[in-house]
């Protein structure tokens, strides 16, 4: 990524928060778009008037971000988020990312909706996120590095901080939530996975499959940003169940268990 373009994005955000200082933030997957709405000292900034970002063309995407007050810290949130299968750069998803770090953010949450691939899992559960596989042979950090962004070569052995995972398992537990853990498998969507796809998965070591999450974690992990990520498993993926699947079917159980998921996300930053 261009510094200078990093640079411009950030200092358009800048220009528009005010004394607030965002320490956390906060990617919202499908069906957690209505946390955004719980903020206080709401600002809103419109990714179509940040300089060099898109605009996100999927449905129930807001396509902005918020800032605000919530439990204690100021937090900024992508209201809907860009993806792969959209067109959009690598490059292009790891910038949000990196405007947050320059704007102060120490620790990231991301979430997704995404395909159980572990057979013990059911649609509605919440996965931590352990660990993941890039299965798009694709990578934000291709090209010329800067060393003012980070590292050449960024360790990702720890993507996914092991500290925000405890805390995440622990807040599970308290308030019984039942989160798993697991892997997760980026692919480029946007069609579906085929049965054949999904055994493969398996075999890898996926414990669930997507189409985002990944090139936000690497770009964080290049930046110096801790990560915590989590899934909502919408629906098992293909061949499993032995029936069709939809995005209507992925948008109704992200309703079905928006609640527990925003009290999962407030419990656990209200302890960061």
């Amino acid at each position: 990524m261009e510094l200078e373009k990093v640079k411009e994005s950030t200092e358009y955000v800048k220009s528009k928060l005010g004394k607030l200082n965002p320490e956390v933030g906060i990617i919202l997957g499908s069906g957690l778009g209505e946390l955004a709405d719980t903020l206080e000292e709401k600002i809103i900034i419109k990714y179509c008037d940040v300089p060099n970002l898109p605009v996100s063309t999927v449905k129930g995407h807001a396509g902005q971000f918020v800032v605000g007050k919530l439990q204690g810290k100021t937090v900024i949130m992508m209201q809907g988020r860009f993806h792969y299968y959209e067109g959009n750069p690598m490059k292009v998803l790891a910038l949000p990312v990196y405007i947050m770090k320059n704007i102060g953010v120490k620790n990231l949450i991301v979430t997704n909706a995404a395909g159980g691939v572990n057979e013990g899992f059911v649609p509605g559960d919440l996965m931590i996120i352990k660990d993941h596989i890039n299965f798009v042979f694709n990578n934000p950090l291709i090209g010329k590095n800067n060393e003012e962004i980070g590292a050449r070569f960024p360790d990702m052995s720890a993507a996914y901080d092991k500290d925000l995972v405890i805390l995440a398992k622990e807040v599970s537990d308290e308030f019984k939530i039942g989160a798993r853990e697991g892997v997760y498998l980026m692919m480029t969507g946007p069609n579906y996975e085929t049965p054949a796809e999904i055994k493969m998965a398996r075999i890898l070591g996926g414990d669930a499959v997507g189409m985002s999450t990944v090139p936000e974690v690497i770009a964080a992990s290049h930046c110096g940003i801790k990560v915590l990520g989590i899934s909502c498993i919408t629906n098992m993926a293909a061949g499993i169940l032995d029936k069709p699947l939809n995005h209507a079917e992925v948008v109704e159980t992200s309703n079905m268990v928006k609640d527990k998921f925003k009290s999962f996300i407030l419990n656990i930053l209200k302890r960061m």
